[in-house]
């Protein structure tokens, strides 16, 4: 999706519309802030947004998402190029959430050796140590909560039995066996246990 083209297409429309970005901003129920940075390119209106925006503008979802009026001709073209274009978008974030999930659980990883390793040489024996060794493990089961959070809502996972895409609620993920990107889960489909892969889309 073109944001800029987008923007221009927002700030065209809502200008034919005599409408300035503060009277704009307050018929969407967003902030000016929020509607200049659409125009600027910088962002895209929310899912709450996107209909308010378009009775407002006067344009069709489809018109206002491609950033420009559609000819009735090419209606159909341009409706299968934006559910690709939303597509790639999607998979585009979905492969930055799980990479920064990774990166959180490396990060984490090396400030809880580091931490241990500082505390065993720093503090000295004893209940002290002992507190602050599990301070450190409770500190770092925060992130992993988190990344876990970003896993499960991304993708889905692969059956090996039946092929039933599976997608874990937070708990049963969280109480799952796991080796890297498999998670050995019930599958809701064929009813068996098996390990499931990680599969983005």
């Amino acid at each position: 999706m073109d944001y800029n083209k987008i923007g221009n297409f927002i700030a065209t429309e809502r200008k034919a519309k005599k409408l300035t970005q503060a009277k704009l901003a307050e018929k969407v129920f967003v902030s000016e802030k929020t509607v200049s940075k659409w125009e600027n390119g910088k962002g895209l209106p929310d899912t709450n947004s996107l209909p308010k925006l378009c009775e407002i503008l006067g344009v069709s979802l489809n018109e206002l998402l491609s950033g420009e009026k559609i000819i009735i001709e090419n209606k159909y073209q341009k409706n299968e190029q934006l559910l690709l274009d939303m597509a790639k978008e999607l998979e585009r974030k979905n492969k930055t959430i799980w990479k920064d999930m990774w990166v959180i659980l490396t990060i984490s990883m090396i400030a809880l050796f580091a931490g241990i390793f500082l505390t065993a040489f720093l503090v000295p024996e004893g209940i002290w140590q002992l507190v602050s060794v599990l301070s450190l493990c409770v500190v770092f089961l925060i992130p992993c909560f988190y990344a876990l959070k970003l896993e499960i809502s991304i993708g889905a996972y692969k059956c090996k039995n039946c092929g039933c895409e599976i997608i874990p609620t937070y708990s049963q993920a969280l109480w799952a066996m796991h080796r890297g990107t498999t998670r050995y889960l019930k599958c809701p489909n064929c009813k068996k246990r098996t390990w499931c892969k990680k599969i983005i889309k």
